[in-house]
Formats: structure tokens, sequence, C-alpha cells
């Protein structure tokens, strides 16, 4: 409760300690924490809120890793812009006991080369502008890079059979070129089953505004945002099943321009997808995401080990599927696919299983398969 009443308050008294400190809400500053996890996910549009209970809720919605039942260790790497920038995730979940989850993520997102000009001209009238009789010194360009550092420890805990709460407390780091910041937040979730076919999400990011400090003395808050997600599983005979997913992601940034709906006080998106399960180990998906890009994924299941690929396609300027497949290739719109590929490592046998309520360690779990 004590927990509780603290978080509450700090919602509360947050926005007024930003006015009091001169603090600003940064438009798009936590842009690189909205880049997803898990190839499963990625395949589908980038929806994943309302349905995973694997490892890579934590991210998603760490209140649903509380429905997981074995720990996992997952891991990512993407290329993204034809390989110009880099980005990685290393996960862990952790079943305490029959209600309690505890989980850890580590994202990275880095661009490396980056050419530094800035002391490099020859200024001969020294007027700060390249002008015709000025020049370039090579010699002095320096090469840099830039990365983004984000550590999140995920809790969760069922309050009942079907609802489960959970929350992140994140700690950033960022660089660029010579400088760097740092940030701290906190993400609040709710999963909800109501029926075993059914489930929906809700995560409230950043809710209390994170925090980022410059180390030239800037100092700025990542505004929340608010992502509703739902999925629902259908038996299509014995051995196959699709499951369709769909995130709906509200912003309060002012996004009026680059939105897909704007409703006044906030902007709204949304990422879907669907999956095809062949006895749950064999998987297609896709999807379209919430920048107008059409993804694809498949997978395979393996006794303790999964193994997912997705790729999202260039958006070539419009909404028409033939013209977006058509630019599949090294200069697809300029700027390439973008190719991912996870593995989730499965603890899967009794002696790691999550013992049901009352049970020991070691105890047969419930019927809700592992990670899936």
């Amino acid at each position: 409760m004590r927990t509780v009443a603290l978080l509450a308050a700090l919602l509360l008294v947050a926005p007024s300690l930003a006015s009091a400190q001169g603090f600003v809400n940064a438009k798009y500053a936590g842009e690189f924490l909205g880049l997803g996890v898990g190839a499963r996910s990625a395949g589908m549009g980038g929806a994943g809120t309302g349905f995973l209970t694997d490892v890579g809720a934590g991210y998603f919605n760490p209140a649903a890793l509380a429905f997981g039942n074995y720990p996992q260790v997952s891991l990512l790497h993407e290329s993204r812009f034809a390989g110009q920038i880099n980005y990685d995730y290393l996960g862990g979940v952790l079943p305490l006991n029959a209600r309690q989850t505890v989980g850890v993520t580590v994202l990275r997102l880095g661009l490396d080369g980056i050419k530094d000009s800035r002391d490099a001209l020859i200024d001969r009238n020294g007027n700060g502008v390249l002008d015709e009789d000025d020049r370039i010194d090579s010699t002095r360009i320096r090469i840099g890079g830039a990365a983004d550092w984000v550590l999140m420890g995920s809790y969760s805990q069922k309050v009942k059979e079907n609802l489960a709460l959970g929350g992140n407390v994140k700690l950033i780091y960022r660089t660029l070129l010579e400088h760097s910041a740092w940030g701290v937040g906190v993400d609040l979730s709710a999963r909800y089953n109501p029926t075993p076919e059914l489930t929906v999400g809700a995560t409230l990011a950043d809710a209390t505004k994170s925090l980022l400090i410059w180390d030239t003395g800037n100092q700025e808050f990542i505004v929340p945002s608010f992502r509703l997600g739902g999925g629902y599983r259908l038996k299509i005979a014995e051995d196959h099943s699709v499951l369709p997913a769909l995130d709906a992601v509200l912003r309060f940034e002012g996004r009026s321009s680059t939105t897909t709906a704007d409703i006044g006080f906030a902007s709204v998106d949304f990422a879907g997808g669907l999956e095809y399960s062949y006895k749950e180990r064999v998987f297609v998906r896709g999807g379209y995401t919430e920048l107008h890009q059409w993804s694809l994924g498949a997978g395979v299941k393996l006794p303790k080990l999964s193994i997912d690929y997705a790729l999202t396609l260039a958006n070539s300027g419009n909404n028409d599927l033939a013209d977006v497949g058509g630019s599949i290739g090294p200069d697809a719109g300029g700027l390439g696919v973008t190719h991912r590929v996870s593995l989730t490592l499965t603890l899967e046998s009794p002696e790691y299983a999550r013992p049901e309520e009352g049970l020991a360690p070691g105890s047969v779990p419930g019927s809700e398969a592992p990670g899936r």
C-alpha cells in the first residue's frame, strides 16, 4: 500500500515540480523507447500489449509476466536503415512464486560513424560561414557516435486468477558525440483475461514523466503515453489456430500532423497483425505498424528454444500493399527493409516451473502454454 500511495503522489506532483524547475516536455524525446522487442511482435505490426506473456511482456506490459510459467531469457538483434542503426535487446524473467514475477530488460540503440565537422572549417574571414574562399580541413573531422541505453526492472503480481498488475522502473543513459544524459522513469500496467481465448492489456508508459538531464544543463521530460491492446486466439482446426491482435497507442505530445488520428488532447496510432499457428510449433505472421508499414514474420518453437524472424517493409509514401511490396530490396524507399531476429530460451521443465497456489516449487504448473 505504501508503494501504491507513493506512485499516486508522484503522478500528482510531477507536473507541478516540472513547471517549478523549468523542465520542458520534449516532443519525440522518447521515440527510442518505442521500437518494441521480439521478432514475434514485430512480425505482427508491433502489437504486443494485450497477448504476450513471455519475457517480451516486460517491455510491452509487465503485468502479463504473471501469466508465464517458466524462467526465460531472450535476445534480439535488428539492423535498421540499411545497417546504419543497430538495435539490440536482452531480457530475462523469473517466476518467484504462484503469483509474483520479476524481470529485467536491457535495450541499446546505436549509430556509429557520425562525422563531426564542427571544428573542421578553415574560416578565413572569421564569419563562421562556409564562404567561397573557405574550406573544410578533413584532418579536423572527428568520428563519433550516438547511443541510447535503457535498463528496466519489472514486477508483476496476480491479484485474481485472470487479473494481474505490474510495472517497470527504468534507468536511461543517452550519448550524442561528447555529450550524455541520464534519466529515470516508471511504467504502470494491467493484464486481464475475460475468457481463456480473449486477453486485454494496458500500459501507461513514463507514467510520472521520465526525466532526462543532459550534461549541458538541458532538462527534458518524456511525456506519458498510453497503450491499450488485445488478442483473441481462435482455433480453426485440431492443429491450427489464428491469433489476431491490435494495439492502440495514445500520445499527449501534440502530434497532430504525424498521427493516424488527432483527438485534440492526444494523438492515436494503431498497430495490428495476425499470427497463424500449426500445433503451437510453427508460426506465420503479418501485420501493419503504427508508422504505416507492412510487416511479415515467421517462427518455430523447438524444445526449450524459440526462433523468430520479422521484416518490416520500407514505407514507399503510400498505403498500397502492392507498391510497398514491390519496393523490397537493398534500396527500398531509400532506407531498405528492417530485419529482426530473436531467440528465446525457456527452462521448460518441472524443477523450474512456477508452482500452483499453495504448492512447492517444482510442482506441475497450470495449463497455459509457456511463453505463448
